[in-house]
C-alpha cells in the first residue's frame, strides 16, 4: 500500500496553521503592521459575538467553556473555583490562569484577499471596546453597510517594551460598497458568511 501524499499535505498544512484542522481557513488572523478590513454585518444584525475560553492547559490551544456558553458542568471551572476559594495565594495566583476568559469574533472581508472570502477574526477586549466606541459614533453610522459601510486600518505589532501585540483600529474617511464585482458576486460573498455556532 503506498502512501497518500494528499492526506500528508493536509497534515502539513494543518501543522502550519498551529493545528487549526478544517474551519483553519476560515479564521483569519492579522499579520505585523497595517491591514485594511471590513466587519460585515450578520443575518442577526449583530457581528459582534462572544465566547469564553478556557487556555493554559497543556498543549491545547484552549477550548470552550460548557458552563459559560452553554450553562452546562464544567470541570475545569469546578476545579479552578475550588483552587481558588480554599487555596494559598500560589494556589489563587494558579486558578486565575484556568478561569474562562472572554474572546470576541466577527466576519471580516480582508481588502487585498477577497478571493479568499469572508472569514472570522478572534479579537480580545480592547479592540472590541474600539470596535463597541465606533459603531456607536454618529459620525460613522452602520460602519457594515454593504454600500455605504466604512472599512477600518487595522494595525496590529508588538510595540517595544510591551508584553503582548496590540490591535489598533482607524476608520477610513470616507465610505465604500463593501464589494464592486456586481450584485451576483456580492449575493455570493455575503453568503461565505461563515457559520459561528458550525466553527
Amino acid at each position: 500500500m503506498a502512501i497518500d501524499l494528499e492526506k500528508i499535505k493536509q497534515r502539513k498544512a494543518a501543522l502550519e496553521n498551529k493545528g487549526g484542522g478544517s474551519n483553519s481557513n476560515q479564521f483569519w488572523r492579522p499579520q505585523d503592521g497595517d491591514q485594511s478590513i471590513r466587519i460585515v454585518a450578520t443575518s442577526d444584525g449583530d457581528p459582534f459575538k462572544d465566547y469564553f475560553f478556557h487556555y493554559n492547559l497543556g498543549k491545547n490551544p484552549g477550548f470552550l467553556c460548557p458552563k459559560k456558553n452553554y450553562g452546562e458542568q464544567c470541570p475545569v471551572c469546578e476545579y479552578a473555583n475550588s483552587l481558588y476559594n480554599g487555596g494559598s495565594e500560589d494556589e489563587q495566583k494558579a486558578a486565575k490562569t484556568l478561569f474562562a476568559r472572554q474572546r470576541f469574533f466577527s466576519p471580516v472581508l480582508v481588502r487585498g484577499e477577497e478571493a479568499e472570502g469572508i472569514r472570522v477574526w478572534g479579537y480580545g477586549k480592547m479592540a472590541y471596546e474600539s470596535l463597541i466606541n465606533l459603531v456607536l459614533n454618529p459620525e460613522y453610522g452602520d460602519i457594515t453597510d454593504p454600500e455605504e459601510g466604512t472599512d477600518l486600518l487595522l494595525s496590529y505589532g508588538k510595540p517595544a517594551g510591551a508584553q503582548f501585540p496590540q490591535t489598533k483600529l482607524q476608520p477610513r474617511r470616507r465610505s465604500s460598497p463593501l464589494c464592486q464585482d456586481g450584485p451576483e458576486k456580492c449575493a455570493e460573498l455575503m453568503e461565505s458568511i461563515p457559520k459561528f455556532d458550525e466553527l
